[in-house]
Order: C-alpha cells, then structure tokens, then sequence
C-alpha cells in the first residue's frame, strides 16, 4: 500500500464503490428535493431526501413491501411494483408539500424502460414535477404488465385506486 506524506485515502463509501460524491454534490446544488430511487431483485424503495448539515432528511417514503396491504399478489421486484411504488411515494410526498424534484438513481446505469422509470413514471403521475426525457419513460403495456400476465393491468389499476382512497 501506498505510504507517504502526499498519500491521501479516499472516503469509505468511495472505496467501497458505493456513492459517486461528485454526483451527490451536483444534485445538492440545486438545492431541490431528491427522488431517490434504489433497486434490489426482491424490491423498490423510493424517498424523498433534502440535504440538512446535521444528516439528509426523508420527506416521504415508500417501498414495494407495503403494496400487499394494499391487494397487490404479483411480485414486489417488477416494472408495475416499482411503478405502484413511485406513486405511492409521489402521493405522499405531494402530501408532505414537495412539488418537484430531481431523479437520483445513485450507481445504477440509467437502462430505457427500466423499473427505475418506471417508478419515475409513478411520481410523474402522482403530480410530482422531475424533468425527464419521455424517450425513457416504459410503455404503458410494461407498465400494465403485459410482459408477465394479461390480468396484471386490472391489478394495477385496482391498487392504483385504493392509493387513491386513502
């Protein structure tokens, strides 16, 4: 290992490959909420964070595992999941007074059509304003879920309409 007076270590969460600092300063800048979207195979997490010098502050939060209370029976780690999840959060943010973001997909390569759209396509929809471009937005058959089963879409709208009651 490198030794010396002009050796300097580099931040534990760079090291470990986990946050791009100087992305994170960019999207600080701005000084607007961010719309933090993290995905896993099981799941999608979605938060609205502002910066605050004691630690960042979660505006709203929502998280695929909350969508059987609401009828959902398909998986929690799909495109129509992370959409449900992207409305939800968007719906409470809208809530909470946030009314515009910026998208933050942290490492994730950005891919068209993917599930992180898609749970930007749910914010969207809840009335949160993020600019985007529509060519990577999903279609609304990925949405629907036509890809995996052609009763999803009923199940969508369903779940969409009972976060809608509450």
């Amino acid at each position: 290992m490198a030794e010396g007076p002009r050796y300097r270590v580099n931040f534990r969460r760079r090291r470990e490959g986990r946050t791009d600092y100087r992305q994170r300063q960019r999207l600080l800048r701005g000084r607007v909420p961010r719309a933090v979207v993290r995905l896993s195979l099981k799941n999608a997490n979605v938060q609205f964070i502002t910066y605050d010098e004691k630690g960042d502050k979660v505006l709203a939060a929502a998280t695929s595992k909350e969508l059987p209370k609401l009828g959902w029976t398909g998986a929690t780690g799909n495109i129509p999941a992370a959409y449900l999840t992207g409305y939800l959060a968007g719906k409470r943010a809208s809530q909470n007074g946030v009314e515009e973001a910026v998208l933050d997909i942290g490492l994730k390569g950005p891919a068209r059509g993917s599930a992180i759209f898609a749970a930007l396509r749910g914010m969207l929809d809840a009335g949160i304003a993020i600019p985007h471009g529509e060519e990577v937005l999903p279609t609304e058959e990925r949405i629907k879920g036509a890809h995996i089963d052609e009763n999803m879409g009923k199940m969508v709208e369903e779940v969409k309409s009972r976060m809608e009651a509450k």
